[in-house]
């Protein structure tokens, strides 16, 4: 057995901020195969694939615009109501504003630039310190381990491209956040990971394909795989703290990098 099989989840609290088809809905249903108690929050809880994870796997939804501090105040304080103090934090926010994809620097509409800002690396920010205050009250498990927290992130954190200046100053202001986190956090117990996905992320349609609103429809695996993800994300709160990650780049076999 490996030692990340000797952590056992069951009757843990997870909670994923950022609720949608793709990577949230698949760490919901992977967490709660796994025996935890999983929380998922947005904006808009009542989404139908929201309300469906309800359904099948007893998922609580709250709502939550994670770019405000009281709302993160109020959420978190919920959850350990209903659920208990989680041990497993996922910030799963995109943050990018429909209208200032693929503008040049000279039109990018600064209001919509400060959005995407405050939508991606400031809801980081609230979310991670409220999750840090949390799971440094938790009693460490027999690992020595007191919480994971995760941000999913983007390739725009490892570089900027041309057309995307506000995109890639939220993303990379996010790897600075974890990567302080890290080193702040990590001696006390909590893993930090940084987790930029340099891919479209194909999730699960009606007829069984899967594709991306972007990118169309997946072939022969040339988008990530939501599924997996979650898969590296639940390895990564239950990996040994002699070997914690810090940041792990998932893209596609046949992704251009």
């Amino acid at each position: 057995m490996s030692t990340s099989d000797q952590h056992s989840t069951a009757g843990e609290v997870a909670l994923i901020v950022g609720g949608g088809p793709g990577v949230s809905a698949s760490c919901a249903r992977l967490f709660s195969q796994s025996g935890m108690r999983v929380a998922v929050a947005a904006r808009s809880p009542d989404k139908p694939v929201l309300q469906a994870l309800e359904d099948s796997h007893g998922v609580a939804r709250y709502a939550c615009d994670a770019a405000r501090p009281e709302d993160v105040e109020t959420l978190f304080r919920k959850v350990v109501d209903d659920l208990g103090a989680p041990r497993l934090v996922v910030h799963n926010i995109d943050g990018r504003v429909a209208g200032i994809l693929r503008k040049g620097i000279v039109e990018a509409d600064p209001v919509m630039a400060l959005e995407t800002l405050q939508n991606a690396a400031f809801s980081a920010f609230l979310v991670g310190q409220s999750a840090a205050r949390l799971m440094l009250d938790n009693p460490p498990d027999a690992n020595g381990v007191r919480g994971t927290i995760i941000f999913t992130n983007a390739s725009a954190s490892l570089k900027g491209f041309a057309l995307s200046a506000a995109f890639a100053m939220a993303c990379q202001a996010k790897t600075g956040l974890a990567q302080s986190l890290a080193r702040e956090l990590m001696p006390h117990g909590i893993h930090v990971a940084n987790v930029p996905i340099d891919a479209a992320i194909g999730f699960a349609q009606d007829d069984g394909s899967r594709a991306h609103r972007l990118a169309g429809t997946t072939i022969d695996d040339n988008m990530a795989h939501p599924d997996h993800i979650a898969e590296t994300y639940l390895q990564l709160h239950r990996q040994h703290r002699s070997t914690w990650a810090f940041e792990v780049v998932l893209r596609p076999w046949v992704e251009k990098w």
